[in-house]
């Protein structure tokens, strides 16, 4: 099973292993795996920020973004955009923000970030490098989970 972990240093002190057991599950959904229900995935973000508050708090457009990414990216690659394919989102709350998941029905190869900026597409995963506080990936037999983090903005807490 891969388990890379891709993170840029972030601010503050590192949560001590109570603060890491106080995540819960905010939400999920499972769309087809088909461009035009991308949408749906993009509006479940969306909603469920606005929904728990979190949005007040976590960068609603990046985390939409991000998801939108995520998802096309799964339904683009992976054997969920095949005729019975699907992709679920979960949004998970964290103590220093939020935690969403992406999650496929498989594929041979592995998310891969693009090196070449002026390449006409496949940026996704570049953009989720750079907007994330940290990401990364999971394989197993089931599919391939794509993870990323954002983290709460300090001043409002």
């Amino acid at each position: 099973m891969d388990t890379p972990l891709k993170s840029r240093p972030a601010a503050g002190t590192i949560p001590t292993l109570e603060a890491r057991h106080r995540a819960a599950i905010l939400g999920s959904v499972t769309i087809p795996g088909r461009a035009e229900e991308v949408s749906g995935a993009r509006a479940f973000i969306t909603r469920t920020l606005a929904a728990t508050g979190k949005g007040q708090r976590i960068d609603s457009d990046a985390a939409t973004l991000l998801t939108s990414e995520l998802v096309t990216n799964a339904i683009l690659h992976t054997d969920s955009g095949t005729h019975d394919g699907s992709v679920t989102v979960v949004m998970i709350d964290v103590p220093d923000g939020v935690l969403i998941e992406v999650i496929d029905d498989g594929s041979a190869g592995t998310p891969v970030v693009k090196g070449d900026l002026f390449a006409a597409d496949g940026h996704g995963l570049y953009l989720v490098q750079q907007l994330a506080a940290q990401w990364g990936y999971l394989r197993d037999p089931a599919g391939t989970t794509v993870w990323f983090h954002l983290a709460a903005d300090r001043d409002e807490a």
